[in-house]
């Protein structure tokens, strides 16, 4: 049976990750490739602040090419949406058919109705494979499956920075206060992922620093061992 070639917006945390085994699971759909922004003074992902060969290496390990659109530090819609454009465009160009795009988003109607928007105008068909979840049972669901992944960023304006850095387990469900996502889909935090079923090998990465930028987001900062 012919499977709907697709990328996959790809963070290199948990959703996507777990976006990732999913489609595989489901067999309707091959992922042929990730799809990232990359901030360009940096070199690591734009919100998650993942290093670019933690990225090569989880898509190394999800046996796909990793596309890159790189994008400023200081980087408004305009920029961000015309550089998504070209590396749309280039991955249509590379793979023959290819027009759909999947994304790791769970509950939130805004970022989904904005993705159709803007998918739609650019001739691309948006996936949602865990669309609708409970995300209290998707948590649980990703670690029970063998997800492994650390909180690498968080927002201290809704969860505490000692988060920072931790491991995405049980315990650290347990330990979330009351009113905070367990998938942290609210922009809580975002996770590093470094091992699970849709890997093909565990990443070995060690814990760094944690810093904090523009008075808000606690980074921890995960290297290649």
């Amino acid at each position: 049976m012919m499977r709907t070639p697709a990328l996959l917006s790809w963070s290199g945390g948990k959703d996507a990750a777990w976006a990732l085994h999913a489609l595989r699971q489901r067999g309707e759909v091959e992922v042929v490739a990730l799809l990232t922004t990359i901030t360009a003074e940096y070199q690591r992902a734009s919100m998650q602040g993942i290093r670019r060969e933690v990225l090569d290496a989880q898509a190394a390990a999800a046996g796909l090419p990793l596309l890159a659109a790189e994008i400023p530090a200081q980087c408004d819609n305009v920029a961000y949406e015309a550089a998504m454009a070209r590396a749309l465009a280039e991955a249509g160009a590379r793979w023959p058919g290819l027009r759909s795009v999947a994304f790791g988003d769970l509950f939130l109607e805004d970022i989904r109705a904005y993705r159709e928007s803007k998918c739609a105008s650019a001739g691309w068909q948006p996936l949602f494979p865990l669309f609708g979840s409970d995300t209290a049972r998707l948590a649980r669901e990703m670690i029970d499956g063998g997800l492994h992944a650390a909180l690498c960023c968080v927002d201290t304006q809704q969860l505490d920075a000692g988060f920072a850095g931790r491991d995405f387990d049980t315990t650290l469900l347990d330990a979330l206060p009351v009113g905070i996502d367990p998938c942290g889909e609210n922009g809580e935090f975002h996770t590093c992922v470094h091992a699970g079923p849709m890997f093909d090998r565990p990443i070995r990465v060690e814990r760094g620093e944690t810093v904090l930028r523009d008075g808000r987001f606690a980074y921890t900062d995960f290297q290649l061992l």
